[in-house]
């Protein structure tokens, strides 16, 4: 359970609005922010899924690509489809009250007047324990487990989000409990 650090872009004010008005997760925060001005900051099949999950809590909205959009024919589509205008330019800053969005600034000198702004950030592993251990990882960055929590090292166990997506406490405590029962187990079955 040594988690993930949390990598946020170099966009002035982004991190001021972190976890106020800048948020990662729409099962998290999204009934908080419901039918407000809102922007999602992710590309490709990242930001057309958060678009979808987003667009039922949020009927004004925009995916803002921070470059140039990464999505193929038919997402862009079911995006138009669904008046999601996708914004390409470079966020040079968020301007913000106390944490509050009110405003995003482009590169280009363009504004954006917003309230909310999803931006699922990068993340690296918090500790290097697991790779000093050999254990393998997914795709994705997490410590690869089975459904019992264990690792491809034998005896090694991981919980929380830096072996899953699924970063909420409730998700943390359950693995954090089936990674204690299961690694209980093994050391009681070798001593059995």
């Amino acid at each position: 359970a040594t988690g993930l650090r949390d990598l946020f872009p170099d966009i002035k004010g982004f991190k001021e609005c972190w976890g106020i008005s800048v948020i990662h997760c729409p099962y998290c925060h999204g009934y908080e922010f419901r039918n407000l001005k809102t922007t999602i900051m992710a590309n490709g099949e990242k930001g057309f899924h958060l678009a979808g999950l987003v667009r039922n809590l949020s009927q004004d909205m925009m995916l803002l690509t921070n470059g140039k959009a990464e999505f193929p024919e038919e997402q862009i589509s079911d995006l138009k489809k669904n008046n999601i205008c996708i914004v390409e330019e470079k966020i040079t800053e968020i301007v913000h009250r106390e944490g509050n969005l009110s405003e995003i600034i482009f590169a280009d000198g363009t504004s954006l007047p917003m309230n909310v702004l999803y931006a699922p950030p990068a993340f690296e592993q918090h500790s290097d324990i697991a790779a000093q251990l050999n254990c393998e990882y997914t795709e994705t960055g997490h410590i690869k487990t089975d459904s019992f929590q264990k690792t491809s090292v034998d005896g090694v166990f991981a919980c929380g989000d830096n072996s899953s997506p699924m970063r909420s406490i409730a998700h943390s405590v359950y693995t954090g409990s089936v990674s204690g029962s299961m690694l209980n187990l093994q050391l009681v079955q070798e001593n059995f």
